[in-house]
């Protein structure tokens, strides 16, 4: 951080003391029980970042900083500050309120709801009101006045507003004054520093000319946000803009050659129009900061307490902006695993360095979801499913290591990088990836399950019946006994078929041909003794993981394969039930591949070109995906032993 606050710092919305994240588009700092509400809103109502533990460029703080002291709160709680207000029984929230349904309600009513925001009088042309206020915004970002543009924001005032008379925009503007301030504030209400005016320049030109240097310098990275968030995520790196160079694509450390499906894939991503590819790529990047926030929230919260219903954000919050389709597509981005993620991540960095060159392709009409899910409904004609990702398609298969067409043209320029723009060293790369957190999320994921599962575990055996009722109310895909099925054939494994061939043998369940189908299951406390030991062993991994101890990885897969052959051993050799095999099929192999993963950190020291990170995330993934198949073993057997 530039410089710390008063110690008299309190959160904006219930006046906790010492407040350690900011929104930064309402100008106000959170305590950790308001911040995991403001995150569950979605970013196109707060976006949250913590003070210590994120990147912050110093003039963005500084802006934050600026309006919390100038009481940039007061906005959001305008109304509220009349004595009226506590009259009418209306106040804000208070420390000692529970986070549900208190403090949540408040916060909705303040940010979401606008409840308490200073209305203008009603006027039959709200156009004219908009355009009223842009002008005024227009004219005030030549001060350092923020909280009067934060205000004008608030109202409706639009930041990328193109003044008729004077032919420029409110960016222009604070860009020829030098207010850096004003400028990183319109950025975060989505001025484009791209932007031309009347005489073809942009804001960047104006500070240059300004002899504002440092503000012109940060205009350049504003106007590149998107592709450095991605480029950091997977690599830690950024382009040096000062240079010229602004992109940094990473490529995946594999060289397989790309499936057709995914070649397909990225052919369709190629022929989007630049709009729609905007789309997509902004979807990918609030999944990025989603995922980032996760990570950083894990590593600052009491982990005893971490995994509740106040502080998971399993996926992107719903915009009321977007389609319905959109809305489904950018939640199922959650569903990607860390290899997926990151060739999607890639492909469209790659193909926005390749639009920003001016090399279009033949844009598309269709609209961007449609196009990703008709990749996937080329994969199986079952991907129809509405629960399937609609951008799955864009993302490698589990088992096939994909890479994009510009790293494969850098392959042999970059024999000693895993970066295919700019001269880092494989020593370098590897220090940065391992000091990433990108595998955080899954961790918190996996966290999450547990816990979940420990609870459902002793509620299962005090009263086994109240799961009948529970088990028709799914958590996820997994928790539904018939939507797992579909998933295990066609959904985010992507593999579903290939993978009981993939593992036969070794992961997968014995099915001898001679054995007659079996309806009989083990008893329900059975299960959840040999699910609490996958439990506790999974638990011990997830430390390993956290505490970056890479060699005991393959001790603690090693258990919990045998945790998992014991559990599996308690059902017959060829369950009648399709649900039970399927769920097994997954067990199984899932402990299986996640040992063929751990093995993968044995050589470390003498080939530095293992990812390592990149392992961390695949054994965090397939562990998660054990424990969602104990659970929904115990589940089944359960339901069938009552019955």
């Amino acid at each position: 951080m530039s410089k710390r606050l008063r110690s008299s710092e309190v959160c904006a919305d219930c006046s906790a003391q010492d407040p350690c994240w900011a929104s930064i588009n309402r100008g106000i700092l959170i305590c950790d029980e308001c911040c995991s509400v403001h995150r569950s809103l979605g970013r196109h109502i707060s976006q949250v970042r913590h003070l210590k533990h994120t990147p912050w460029p110093p003039t963005l703080l500084q802006m934050v900083e600026t309006l919390y002291n100038n009481g940039a709160n007061s906005i959001w709680e305008h109304s509220l500050l009349d004595p009226a207000s506590v009259m009418s029984g209306r106040r804000k929230a208070s420390p000692q309120d529970k986070v549900h349904p208190n403090k949540a309600e408040f916060i909705r009513a303040k940010y979401q709801m606008l409840a308490f925001v200073h209305r203008l009088p009603c006027r039959e042309d709200d156009s004219v009101t908009a355009k009223d206020l842009s002008k005024q915004l227009h004219s005030s970002v030549r001060t350092g006045n923020l909280e009067t543009c934060l205000r004008l924001l608030s109202l409706g005032a639009q930041a990328n507003f193109f003044h008729p008379e004077k032919g420029n925009t409110p960016l222009h503007v604070a860009a020829k004054a030098g207010q850096t301030l004003q400028a990183e504030l319109l950025a975060v209400y989505g001025a484009d520093p791209g932007t031309q005016d009347s005489n073809g320049k942009t804001p960047v030109d104006y500070a240059r000319q300004g002899g504002h240097h440092e503000l012109a310098e940060r205009l350049v990275e504003i106007q590149y946000e998107l592709t450095d968030r991605l480029a950091f995520y997977l690599c830690g790196r950024k382009p040096e803009h000062k240079n010229g160079q602004h992109f940094v694509i990473p490529q995946m450390a594999d060289s397989l050659d790309l499936s057709e499906l995914a070649k397909a894939a990225k052919k369709k991503l190629q022929s989007l129009s630049n709009h729609l590819f905007e789309e997509l790529a902004m979807d990918v990047y609030d999944e990025v900061d989603r995922r980032e926030t996760d990570a950083v929230w894990l590593a600052t919260q009491n982990h005893s307490t971490l995994v509740t219903e106040t502080t998971v954000v399993p996926f992107l919050p719903v915009n009321p902006e977007y389609s319905s389709t959109r809305n489904q597509g950018r939640q199922k981005l959650a569903r990607f695993n860390a290899h997926e993620f990151a060739t999607l991540v890639i492909d469209i960095l790659s193909d926005a360095k390749r639009r920003q060159q001016g090399n279009p392709l033949t844009g598309s009409k269709e609209n961007v979801e449609l196009i990703l899910k008709s990749i996937s409904n080329q994969h199986s004609s079952e991907s129809q499913d509405n629960d399937q990702p609609d951008y799955d398609s864009v993302a490698s298969d589990e088992d096939t290591d994909l890479e994009t067409n510009a790293a494969k043209s850098n392959r042999q320029k970059s024999l000693d990088s895993d970066l295919s723009d700019g001269p880092v060293t494989a020593q370098e790369y590897m220090q940065v990836k391992n000091a990433l957190v990108a595998s955080e999320v899954k961790i918190q994921q996996l966290m999450k399950v547990n816990v979940n599962l420990s609870d459902e575990l002793r509620i299962m055996q005090k009263k086994a019946s109240k799961l009948e009722k529970q088990s028709s109310v799914s958590e996820s895909d997994y928790d539904n006994p018939t939507a797992s099925l579909e998933l295990e054939e066609t959904g985010s494994g992507r593999k579903g078929r290939q993978r009981s061939v993939i593992w036969q043998g070794e992961g997968s369940i014995p099915e001898d041909a001679d054995t007659t189908p079996s309806s009989s299951l083990p008893s329900t406390e059975d299960v959840i003794r040999k699910t609490e030991q996958i439990t506790k062993n999974i638990q011990e991994l997830l430390r390993a993981a956290q505490e970056n101890k890479h060699d005991s990885y393959i001790p603690c897969s090693e258990r919990i394969h045998v945790a998992v052959t014991e559990m599996a051993a308690l059902f017959p050799k060829k369950p009648k039930s399709e649900l039970v095999r399927t769920s097994l099929r997954l067990l199984t192999s899932s402990a299986y591949r996640l040992q063929s993963e751990c093995k993968k950190t044995l050589p470390v020291e003498t080939c530095p070109t293992t990812d390592i990170q990149l392992v961390t995330q695949q054994v965090i993934q397939c562990a998660y995906d054990i424990a969602k198949a104990a659970k929904q073993l115990v589940t089944i057997t359960t339901k069938e032993n009552n019955n």
